[in-house]
């Protein structure tokens, strides 16, 4: 008997991706499509292939709506970190961090710091690969590409700046947009809307810094914007219904009146809006209230606003005193700002210098993100054996020292050998699962692609559906599995305006076969991997048994759990998802 079923996925438990009822099912993909969803088993002897989902769930491929993968798509373009956990559709350009428009070096620059992928390993692609300079010319060169997932886009507004006033203009305080200028800007949101972008993204927190000789550890161009630009900017956003990311600055929290006021819908047509991040900070508990009656207030006056949320432990690793959130105070900055070892070393044995260091670490009242609290903070790795495992506070108290003393002698005795961590939020698993069941939020902010020695959130959708499981298990009814789905598939891909995120009959089959009794595993576990084509090891997930299977664009990405060998070889599988 001739086969007219491609795959058939038999007796799984079937999401579709809309929030409304699983049930067991047979589902068909045909010519990459979902052709048919049935509750009675279908005859095996129509498929080619016949995939046992007995015990599993079939749900939508999940949607990481905020990543870092420019770089790394062009020499890596299966980006298969993420697709191992699932995901099937990815959005890069965030944090006004796009490689589109500026020149090569430009476009390394205000990025690799930022983002801590090395200089030397960045530059060297872009000046490979980097032929366009509009929109519509990468998304031209995005379609040649073997993509693993589907790819959407933010144009990065650093990255337009840096375009029209060239890098050392754009990050000169006093200087300001001519007419002429602004009009180009415009022009380019206008044509990368064109080319199907989904809009613009910013920035206003400070201590994201450029790299390079040039302009180094000048802020981003995008926080040098005055708010007329960003209005002019917006006013194309909201006539086009398209999306505005931004991260507010941290140490301004005033700021995000800013963002109020575009995102208001009040007699006038709303702005899709999403900000970086909702997170229940240890070391200021004033943020999470703030953020969520900030959403409160917007979405009641006809706003169409969203906060970006991390489901789970905010953990972040440091090599020395390299680690992002030093930037926020005047000390950290300082050392930071450093990049000779030796000038660094002698900064860091300055009394002087540890006056200002003991001073912030005391204060307590001060706009934060880290908790200053070297008791929280666990030595990972070390020349010295004896310190593995342990807190900076306990040993600063074994050897009668003040616990700033103790930290910085032992970064300049073993430098970025001494590797240690700390969780700055997102600790409590009860106010967790009150965070994720806010309306006003979207599912992610993994960082996928980015501060590969700092952060591993590549299998974030994961660790939300566990996080809601386990809850279930426990009789708590936070929400159930299917509204959890949808969080992470259709939920996103509506609120985006693209085509993904559902596994209805007709759709394109991005789909997962994933075992749930596997969530039980530790989802927050990391480890090293090679990072494909750039020569480095970097921070993974690894979850053995948990995703079975993953079809892109009804081809199988992962089978028995091991990425297929086409994945990012053969251009069968993600394509570039314009905006609807």
């Amino acid at each position: 008997m001739a086969t007219i079923y491609d795959v058939l996925i038999q007796r799984g438990r079937y999401f579709d991706g809309t929030g409304g009822p699983s049930q067991i099912a047979d589902v068909v993909i045909n010519d990459g499509r979902v052709a048919k969803v049935s509750a009675e088993p279908l005859d095996s002897s129509l498929a080619a292939r016949v995939i046992d989902a007995n015990g599993l769930w079939i749900t939508p491929g999940f949607i990481d709506a905020h990543t870092h993968y420019d770089a790394e798509l062009m020499v890596s373009p299966s980006l298969s970190e993420s697709v191992r956990h699932g995901v099937t559709t990815v959005l890069v350009g965030s944090c006004s961090l796009s490689m589109i428009c500026s020149e090569a070096e430009d476009a390394s620059d205000i990025f690799t710091r930022v983002e801590t992928v090395p200089r030397e390993k960045v530059l060297p692609i872009l000046q490979q690969y980097k032929t366009w300079r509009t929109p519509a010319q990468w998304v031209e060169f995005i379609k040649t590409l073997p993509l693993g997932p589907n790819l959407v886009s933010l144009l990065g507004h650093s990255d337009v700046r840096v375009a029209t006033l060239g890098l050392h203009r754009a990050t000169d305080r006093a200087v300001k947009p001519s007419e002429a200028e602004m009009q180009q800007m415009e022009k380019t949101l206008e044509n990368a809307l064109d080319a199907g972008f989904l809009g613009l993204s910013t920035m206003r927190l400070k201590w994201d810094k450029i790299d390079g000789d040039r302009e180094w550890s000048k802020s981003l161009p995008s926080t040098y914007a005055r708010a007329g630009e960003i209005r002019r900017l917006n006013r194309i956003l909201r006539s086009r219904g398209r999306i505005h990311q931004g991260a507010p600055n941290a140490a301004n929290p005033l700021q995000i009146f800013e963002y109020i006021g575009a995102a208001l819908g009040c007699l006038r047509r709303p702005m899709k809006m999403t900000l970086i991040t909702l997170i229940e900070l240890k070391g200021n508990f004033t943020v999470r209230p703030m953020a969520q009656l900030v959403s409160r207030l917007i979405q009641a006056l006809g706003g169409n606003f969203r906060w970006q949320l991390m489901p789970t432990p905010f953990t972040v690793y440091a090599d020395g005193i390299d680690v992002v959130f030093f930037e926020e105070f005047g000390a950290g900055e300082m050392a930071l700002d450093l990049r000779d070892q030796v000038e660094r070393n002698e900064l860091l044995k300055d009394e002087a210098y540890r006056r200002n260091f003991r001073k912030f670490y005391g204060e307590k009242l001060s706009p934060r993100v880290w908790q200053r609290d070297f008791g929280d903070a666990i030595v990972l790795e070390c020349p010295d054996a004896s310190l593995v495992g342990r807190n900076f506070a306990e040993i600063a108290t074994e050897r009668s020292v003040h616990v700033v003393d103790l930290f910085l002698d032992l970064v300049v005795e073993f430098g970025r050998s001494l590797r240690w961590y700390t969780t700055v939020g997102n600790a409590h698993e009860d106010k967790l699962l009150k965070l994720v069941h806010d309306p006003r939020t979207l599912i992610t902010f993994s960082d996928a692609g980015a501060h590969i020695r700092n952060m591993a959130f590549y299998n974030l959708p994961l660790r939300f559906l566990k996080l809601i499981k386990k809850a279930a298990d426990k009789g708590q009814s936070v929400m159930s599995m299917e509204h959890a789905v949808w969080r992470l598939t259709g939920e996103q891909g509506d609120w985006l305006g693209i085509d993904a995120g559902h596994i209805r009959e007709g759709d394109r089959a991005d789909l997962v076969i994933l075992d749930p009794a596997e969530l039980a595993q530790n989802l927050e576990q990391v480890s090293w991997a090679e990072m494909e084509n750039f020569g480095l090891q970097r921070l993974v997930n690894r979850n053995p048994g948990l995703i079975r299977h993953v079809f892109i664009n009804g081809r199988a990405a992962v089978s028995e759990g091991d990425i297929t060998p086409a994945l990012g070889k053969s251009s069968v599988f993600g394509n570039f998802l314009p905006a609807q």
